[in-house]
């Protein structure tokens, strides 16, 4: 039953409940890593992957292009997080629900800002000159959510945060690699201006989704640069609390399993879209869990 082990002070069990729908629909691999979290926890990891999913989504969705509309959402939404955290009444399910798990699990508030931030930097930042500019961009996009699973953790060791952010990095280059034609009809690039001169690619290559060799070779350049973000990440693992080890690893995998696919469609990473099939899951779950 869904709210085994759930206990709510001013969010409901419905808005859990609805945390849980918008993950189950928009991250199905994250969604198959989290059902492994024990109960008491899993409902908490719904509320975050719902808050940053939401805004994410604004900043994303091909069919709102208007720039002064989103950031208008996205101010009212920190406005409406401010006053759920202050413990006001609010009309969003997410908010209430993520500010209730933000409270418990004493998350600090600079993480959130730092990820509303990262979303508004999308409005209006479309190019990284170099890999060290994109990272700046990827602390607030997905450094932060490593960092507040860690407090879902209890785990508030500040040696364990770099794993944590190269893990978020490691996900976040994986987006970015799968999503290049899609990233490029919202406007953006955020692979490395840098890594596209390093290789002779031009964005007349991706805008006309030519799969060339040198697009090939700067592929491959960066998913090795993603496996071995990965690889430092789950060093950091058995530092972990046990129950919490098999699920942060099976998420890294599923994850990591997407590089693979983009190079089986031949790295055409604008008309195939990569992604793992359920019965992948249910392999690299049984295997991660003979790791662990």
């Amino acid at each position: 039953m869904y709210s085994e082990g759930l206990s709510v002070q001013n969010a409901s069990i419905d808005d859990y409940r609805y945390c849980m729908y918008v993950q189950r629909r928009y991250g199905k691999s994250y969604y198959f890593a989290t059902r492994f979290f024990p109960p008491q926890l899993r409902h908490h990891v719904y509320a975050l992957y719902a808050f940053v999913r939401i805004a994410d989504q604004w900043v994303d969705d091909p069919s709102e292009q208007d720039g002064e509309k989103i950031a208008r959402l996205l101010e009212d939404y920190e406005h409406d997080l401010k006053l759920a955290l202050a413990g006001r009444k609010v009309s969003n399910p997410v908010l209430r629900a993520f500010a209730q798990t933000a409270k418990q699990f004493t998350i600090p508030e600079s993480y959130m800002l730092d990820f509303l931030d990262a979303m508004r930097q999308d409005l209006f930042c479309s190019r990284y000159p170099t890999y060290q500019h994109l990272q700046r961009y990827m602390w607030g996009s997905a450094g932060v959510v490593g960092a507040m699973m860690l407090c879902l953790f209890g785990c508030h060791r500040h040696e364990l945060i770099p794993y944590a952010v190269h893990m978020g990095e490691a996900m976040q280059m994986t987006n970015f690699l799968r999503d290049v034609g899609e990233d490029w009809k919202r406007g953006r690039i955020y692979l490395p201006q840098e890594d596209l001169e390093r290789f002779g690619v031009t964005e007349e290559d991706i805008a006309s989704a030519n799969i060339s060799e040198k697009v090939k070779q700067l592929l491959q350049y960066e998913i090795q640069r993603t496996r071995s973000l990965y690889a430092e990440a789950e060093k950091g693992i058995s530092l972990l609390p046990c129950e919490y080890q098999y699920p942060v690893k099976l998420a890294s995998r599923l994850y990591a399993r997407v590089l693979y696919h983009i190079e089986v469609n031949g790295y055409d990473v604008f008309r195939q879209r990569a992604q793992t099939s359920i019965f992948e899951k249910i392999y690299i779950a049984w295997h991660c869990r003979k790791e662990i």
